[in-house]
This record gives C-alpha cells, structure tokens and sequence, in this order.
C-alpha cells in the first residue's frame, strides 16, 4: 500500500478528550474516529489490526472444536423475559420498540438466543457435545463510556457457548477455553493472567477473567511471578487430553485484583509476589443449567432419560484488545506493534520522493517484499523526513526500511526494528532475507 494513497488522518497533537494512552494514540494515529460518546467508526489502519486480532482469535476457537456462527445484533424482548434477565440485566441494556410496537433490545450478550436455537434443534445425547461461537458487534448503554475503545458503548466481541451432558463434560469444555485464551492471548503478543471471577449478570458460579499488565490498568493486580514468566504462546499442549492438572497447577498460584486480595497471602509469597496495574481482556463462565432450563434444552440421554444440557459462555473483547495492546506496548513516539496484529509488517520510508535513484531503489524493494507476501506501507508522500519518520513510529509498524541518497549510493539501506529501537546499515538482500526469514 502506498501511504500516497492510503486514507490515514494522523493528528500532531494529543487530543484535549483523550484521557489514555489508547485513545490518544489510537486518535492520532488515524485509526479510529468518534460518532458519537462511546461508538466509533474504524479507519483503514484500525480496521487492518482489528482483523488481524479476530483471525487469531478464530483460529484458535476452531483449534478447540468450536464452529463459527452468526446472530443478530437485534433481539426479541421475550427472549430475555423468559431467562428473567430482561427487567434483571438493568440500563446497560438499549431497549428499543419496533414499528409493530414489539419490544426489542441491541444485544449485550447471547446466552439466550444461542440456547433457544440449540434447544430447538438438539433432541439426543448424540448432539452433545456442542461448542458455538460468532464475533459479531454489541452494545451496552454505559453510564460514562470513556478511555475510547477500551470502554466504549459499541464493541467487537468473540462469545462462545458451550453444551455438554453433565458437568464433568462441561468442565472439560471450560478447561478447553481456559486453555484457547491463554494461548490466543499469547499469540497477541500479551501475557494474560486467569483470575477467579464474579459471574455478575451472565449467572453461575465458576468464572475466570484473563487480565493484561499494563501501566494504566484499571485495576491493580497482585500474583505469583510465575503467571508473568509463562510462555503459553509455544506451549505444546493437547486439548484432547486431561487439562484439570494443567488448570489446577495454573489457577493454584496466587492471583488476585482489587477487593479481592488477600494480605496474608501476599505476605507469605515473599518475593515471588508481583504487584503491577491489569486490564481484563477475556471472562469465560460456567453457569450450568441456568439458561437450558428457562429454554427447555433437554436431551434424550443414553438411558433414554430426559437431561438438561449444562452450558458455559466465553467472552473476548475484540475491540477492546487494540486498546489493551497498545497499553501495554507504546512507547513516547507512538504505538509498538507485536508483528501478529501489525496493520503493516514494514514501513518503507522514500527520504526524497522525486529523486530517480531513492524512487527506483524504493520500488524494487517494495515489488519485492509483496511478491514475497509481506505487508508493506511505503510512505512516498512529498513530505519531510522528520514527519516521515515521526508517522512511522507513530504507527508502531515492526520493522522500518529508509532509503535515501546517500543509502542509495553507498548500496545499502537502514533497517530499524520499532520495538528495540536498533538500527543498521545493511545492503538490500540482506534486508530483504531478514524480513522475509
């Protein structure tokens, strides 16, 4: 892509209704704009990372058997009268009426429409075990929606449900998203702590919501060092197999936030406690029959006895996670993207557009990384190199290729690497098989 032609709205200055770092650089950099308090429209660069963030999110649901679908952002009011959470679930929820005077509601969640559908197709314990999920956008009505995506009215959700015979089936579906999330969030680049949960309106009584350490956390968070160092990005772990030691030897170690800390605990870790600020990212729920009963989700069990299936939900927050990554990876110049979810693998800056020998050097080498199946933005604007190189690194893209005269004549070019902020001077090929290694 070129920059030229790329519609990228960046600002130079902080804007005044930005509180953090997020929202300030997620606005500067042109990735999102505001429609109104709390919903946003996302532009190309935002919407590239957004993608990218889903299909890893996809890719490892899949991995654990769960099968993609869609529901509708509108739902029918009588659905959620007949789970009793319609008056229950409270103002949060956007309660509408439509041109037939029925009551409608823009959905937060959708325990209550993936049951009805389940209990209307599932007749037989051969239907079970069952594992469904969409990413599709929801909305909740927030008293104060602030801090831009990370806490918005509109968002980007996964949520997954899941049906199964009996709770030992269950716990084993759970143990599978338990897993799913410590791995998806590795492969976003982040660290995600699991931490027992309150179910709040969702209902049950397991829960565990994955927390990401960051600076402007919103909550402080407290665990054995051991969560920190864990590396579950190249984990080889077989989610067909009995994941409950797994769980228990993870969930064992201290982790808590806010309320519910424990100061003698903490006190007895010593120094393998870490007290550090967290932003919760992913909520999974085991809440067993309290929506396949309101719904009727019963099924003929191997002795031909009536069983109500028992269900679980897990959420991410889709959105929210660009918001949490660029926490939790920024620097003073701007955004550093883990190279999974980069809108750009590289950024390929022309120091002076209109020079036959940089503009010939820049072609080739762009030709070459695309043919090579690399993301590349060359920024061949007829700008300074001071704003060329503050964009850059306002964006955060991986690696940086500069060509200019001088690069040209002495047959190199400057390679530079955003996160560790380490540059040389190497020829072409040597660029080329790095970024493409």
């Amino acid at each position: 892509m070129r920059l030229s032609r790329f519609f990228m709205p960046t600002i130079k200055e902080n804007p005044s209704e930005a509180q953090i770092v997020s929202h300030r650089l997620m606005l500067r950099a042109g990735m999102i704009r505001q429609s109104s308090a709390g919903i946003y429209s996302w532009l190309p660069l935002g919407f590239r990372v957004l993608q990218k963030i889903e299909q890893i999110v996809r890719q490892e649901q899949d991995a654990i058997g769960a099968q993609e679908m869609l529901m509708p952002t509108i739902q029918p009011a009588d659905l959620w009268r007949q789970s009793e959470r319609y008056d229950a679930y409270g103002p949060e929820m956007l309660r509408i009426t439509d041109r037939h005077d029925r009551d409608m509601l823009y959905g937060p969640t959708n325990e209550e429409q993936i049951t009805e559908i389940f209990a209307d197709a599932a007749k037989s314990y051969r239907d079970l075990p069952r594992m469904l999920y969409h990413i599709q956008w929801k909305f909740r009505d927030e008293v104060r929606p602030r801090f831009g995506v990370m806490r918005g009215r509109e968002f980007l959700m996964k949520d997954a449900y899941s049906f199964d015979l009996d709770f030992d089936a269950a716990r084993r579906s759970y143990n599978k998203q338990f897993v799913a999330y410590l791995k998806t969030f590795a492969r976003l680049g982040l660290t995600a702590i699991p931490m027992k949960a309150d179910s709040g309106p969702i209902g049950g009584d397991m829960s565990h919501e994955f927390v990401i350490l960051a600076e402007t956390g919103e909550s402080e968070v407290a665990c054995h060092r051991d969560l920190i160092a864990a590396d579950w990005g190249n984990a080889d772990i077989n989610t067909e197999g009995d994941l409950q030691p797994f769980i228990d030897s993870f969930t064992d170690k201290y982790a808590a936030t806010d309320d519910k800390r424990d100061p003698e605990a903490e006190k007895a870790l010593g120094d393998d406690l870490v007290v550090a600020r967290g932003i919760e990212v992913g909520h999974i729920f085991y809440f067993g029959t309290k929506y396949s009963k309101a719904f009727k989700a019963v099924v003929a069990g191997p002795d031909g006895s009536d069983v109500t299936a028992e269900m679980g939900s897990y959420g991410i927050g889709v959105s929210r996670l660009v918001g949490g990554i660029i926490e939790a990876s920024h620097d003073d110049a701007g955004i550093i993207w883990p190279e999974a979810v980069a809108p750009f693998k590289v950024g390929l800056i022309n120091l002076k557009t209109g020079d036959d020998a940089c503009d010939k050097a820049c072609e080739d080498i762009y030709r070459q990384l695309q043919d090579a199946g690399i993301e590349v933005l060359l920024d061949d604007r007829d700008a300074r190199a001071g704003a060329k190189f503050a964009d850059m690194d306002l964006i955060g893209l991986p690696w940086q290729v500069v060509i200019g005269p001088k690069a040209v004549a002495a047959g190199v070019v400057e390679l530079k690497n955003r996160a560790r902020g380490e540059r040389q001077e190497i020829s072409a090929d040597a660029a080329m098989a790095l970024l493409t290694a």
